[in-house]
């Protein structure tokens, strides 16, 4: 289906994946079964916008899987083959959201942006929020360049890196609980407050040539799980993920990133066994940092693992299994040169300084893609 307005539109192409955007009642609750053409239908466009659409699949987000995000970021670089196409918008169901964004944001080298949005309404109900950041999503998507991958949601633009859901319910649904936004979006207008910084991206990687959501399980891929630290834990949970065969640990810590001498010597047991452990915080907002021994960042560190700034688990979680991916999973891997690619990724940098030293805005017309 192809929606234009005028005949110079600008060419913007909406992948449709799901989620509640696209949720009807199915008699016992929600469910994604709308097409990407129905929900389109529902939005207005911006003026000088021409929308075509693919229906990639149509999952709720919390069954979202490796294989369905190798193939959305494949189906992002073709799309963006043709030198036709202005820009991308992708319909997500929030749950994993940040985890697809910051997935593709990893691998995005294109100057033309890829916009992430959904809702926190059911496609059709008369209160939906659905249209209006649809919307806004086109709106963003044929006005800036060079921003790498951005979530727009609630009128509000965020950077792929940091961004989270922090609301379960309310329509602001996504914020960077260590950053500022990225910029604002309403009334025809956009505006980008600042440039966000991101590491070298990384080539599309080979599983993405085979990735397929139909058979999620047909390629295997690295094992990444997630492990937190709690009063009263143990190493038990880590050492069975290891067990399981995990290439990949993220050890959610507390505080700044601190557990128990019991657990950075379980650490120092997985990564002797090559496997990559990085350490975020249950904490919503901050960095990590090296100050307590006794089980602390500090033993961890020494341990092996690395910190993974102020990124949280859910995308800690992407970038380990990014670095393994790029080092071409299942134990092919080299230890030590994953070791560095994820301390690349997690380094950051995480967010630039305002674009403007006033802390000024700066419209769409300052970061315009191609006129």
């Amino acid at each position: 289906m192809k929606r234009t307005n005028d005949g110079g539109a600008r060419r913007i192409v909406v992948i449709s994946t799901g989620g509640t955007i696209a949720s009807r009642w199915q008699g016992t609750g929600y469910a994604a079964d709308a097409s990407g053409n129905d929900v389109l239908a529902t939005a207005p466009l911006p003026e000088g916008v021409a929308v075509e659409v693919v229906d990639l699949f149509n999952v709720n987000s919390s069954r979202m899987t490796a294989a369905h995000q190798l193939a959305l970021l494949r189906t992002v670089h073709e799309i963006l083959a043709d030198p036709g196409v202005d820009g991308i918008v992708i319909t997500h169901g929030t749950d994993t959201l940040e985890e697809t964004a910051f997935f593709l944001d990893l691998h995005h080298t294109d100057a033309r942006p890829v916009v992430l949005t959904g809702a926190q309404r059911p496609f059709g109900t008369g209160d939906g929020d659905g249209p209006g950041n649809l919307y806004d999503a086109l709106q963003v998507a044929s006005s800036v360049s060079d921003l790498g991958v951005l979530v727009v949601f609630d009128g509000r633009v965020h950077a792929a890196r940091g961004t989270v859901k922090t609301q379960t319910l309310a329509a602001d649904a996504f914020s960077d609980p260590s950053a500022e936004r990225l910029g604002r979006v309403g009334f025809s207008r956009v505006d980008i407050e600042r440039q966000p910084e991101r590491p070298t991206p990384l080539p599309l990687p080979a599983a993405a040539d085979k990735a397929d959501p139909d058979a999620p399980h047909a390629v295997p891929l690295p094992r990444v799980a997630i492990v937190t630290h709690h009063s009263d834990g143990d190493p038990l949970l880590l050492n069975a993920a290891v067990g399981a065969g995990a290439e990949g640990i993220v050890l959610v810590a507390t505080g700044a990133g601190n557990a128990t001498p019991e657990i950075a010597a379980a650490v120092a047991d997985a990564v002797a066994q090559g496997v990559l452990v990085a350490v975020t915080t249950r904490v919503p907002a901050g960095p990590l940092a090296e100050i307590y021994t006794g089980g602390g960042a500090v033993d961890l560190v020494a341990a092996g693992a690395l910190l993974t700034g102020t990124l949280r688990a859910a995308q800690a979680r992407i970038a380990v299994l990014a670095t393994l991916l790029a080092e071409g999973g299942n134990g092919a891997s080299d230890p030590g040169r994953s070791t560095a690619l994820l301390r690349r990724l997690l380094d950051g940098p995480v967010r630039a300084e305002p674009a403007l030293a006033t802390g000024g805005s700066r419209s769409a017309s300052a970061v315009a893609a191609r006129a």
